[in-house]
């Protein structure tokens, strides 16, 4: 079918006035492609071959990286701690009151709880939940629930998990709260409700103003806002409570193999690079590696007008980067453990947690080489959502370093005699 369709225009040029017609032809083709599969062939345009050997790269790297990493570990650690092992044996026979070195040296400070006990148990607890939701977003997205061109779903889904899962926040705070022999489990409840929604909720405020100012379609209406704070009300809310009681009537002991002495030995002096700084550099660096060739991917999906449907392929990278945030984590604590250092607490999370600051380090660059981004909406959009999203890697792999950590330490005390 065609359809000529005259369209009139009236052009301006000084005082003499020019009609101009404009015609266009429409052509209608019946088709017997169903209306839910009409846009496949343009959504698995990530799917065309020189798309596809570059993320096959991504992967061959990122497998390059998780190899050599645990085969440093295996030759390195294994090796170190099974001569470890030997010496400590040796020193049990030969001689009962040899001074002891090393990391069994502070076995009596190593399972010492941490500072700021309340904000260390929330951030555990809010990192659990990312995990969990996380998990659950690439589950549905393997099994075909988002629609590439139907992003709504996709937020929508973040808020409904995120909201269901904050029962695994509470619990996990609390109990581990409780655990290291806390007693304001409410305020601890409290803080572990508002560490990850309290800077999300400021900046959505923020940026939300900045929206309506300019008039743009961005804004979310009044009537989605007040959706949500019913679901963080009458859903997250009362979930965080009811998991937090649970947490707190679970009454787990931790698990130490260790006895804690009475006072804390004094930590021998150390060089700049064994610093906390330096060591989340190094930690971050290593995992960023895996995965920075497939953020371009993601970032120009979600920032620009890129489809990515290659979610298996994105699952597998995530894998890899947990991997990898583990085992870095794991050979950093030994390290320092080694030198006698046994604040080892929140070093192990900070070291795990630290991949997301390169993540927003990633983001400048992309902001002024990728990107055709500007003025202050657009800015203050990019940089303000993408600080809440590192936040919240950061907080999902430091809890994945420290439990990394937490049970290798573990394992090597439950491994020697100590007195």
């Amino acid at each position: 079918m065609c359809a000529w369709i005259p369209m009139r225009s009236w052009i301006s040029q000084r005082t003499v006035e020019v009609e101009a017609e404009f015609l266009y032809t429409a052509k209608w083709k019946e088709t017997n492609t169903p209306f839910e599969k009409r846009m496949d062939k343009y959504s698995q345009s990530s799917s065309l071959p020189h798309h596809l050997e570059i993320h096959w790269f991504s992967i061959i790297n990122s497998c390059v990286t998780v190899l050599l990493l645990t085969g440093f570990l295996a030759t390195i650690l294994m090796r170190v701690l099974k001569n470890d092992f030997v010496k400590y044996a040796h020193d049990e026979e030969s001689a009962e009151d040899q001074e002891e070195t090393g990391w069994k040296y502070i076995h009596g400070d190593v399972f010492r709880f941490p500072e700021f006990k309340s904000l260390f148990a929330a951030v555990l607890g809010s990192g659990t939940q990312l995990f969990t939701l996380t998990v659950f977003i690439f589950i549905l997205a393997l099994v075909g629930v988002f629609y590439p061109y139907n992003r709504g779903a996709l937020f929508t889904a973040l808020v409904v998990i995120y909201a269901l899962t904050s029962g695994i926040a509470g619990y996990t705070a609390t109990s581990f709260y409780c655990q290291l022999e806390g007693t304001n489990w409410v305020r601890n409840l409290l803080l572990t409700g508002c560490l990850f929604c309290g800077p999300l909720f400021l900046t959505f405020c923020f940026l939300n103003t900045v929206a309506i100012a300019y008039k743009a379609t961005a804004a979310l209406p009044f009537g989605t806002i007040v959706v949500i704070v019913l679901i963080w009300t009458l859903v997250t809310s009362p979930l965080l409570v009811l998991g937090g009681i649970a947490g707190k009537n679970s009454k787990a002991e931790f698990q130490a193999p260790c006895r804690t002495t009475k006072y804390p030995r004094e930590i021998p002096p150390l060089p700049w690079y064994r610093g906390t700084i330096p060591q989340m550099a190094m930690a971050g660096f290593l995992p960023f590696s895996a995965i920075y060739i497939e953020l371009y991917y993601i970032f120009a999906s979600v920032w620009g007008h890129r489809i990515y449907t290659i979610y298996s392929i994105l699952f597998i990278v995530f894998i890899i980067l947990l991997i990898v945030t583990a085992f870095i984590t794991v050979a950093l604590t030994y390290f320092q453990l080694a030198a006698e250092d046994h604040e080892w607490w929140w070093r192990s999370f900070l070291c795990g947690g630290s991949t997301g600051l390169f993540i927003y380090a990633y983001c400048l660059y992309y902001y002024y080489a990728r990107s055709d981004m500007s003025g202050f909406m657009q800015t203050s959009f990019f940089f303000g959502y993408m600080a809440c999203i590192c936040y919240g890697f950061f907080l999902m792999l430091g809890t994945v370093g420290f439990r990394a950590a937490l049970l290798f330490v573990r394992h090597i005390y439950r491994s020697v005699k100590c007195e």
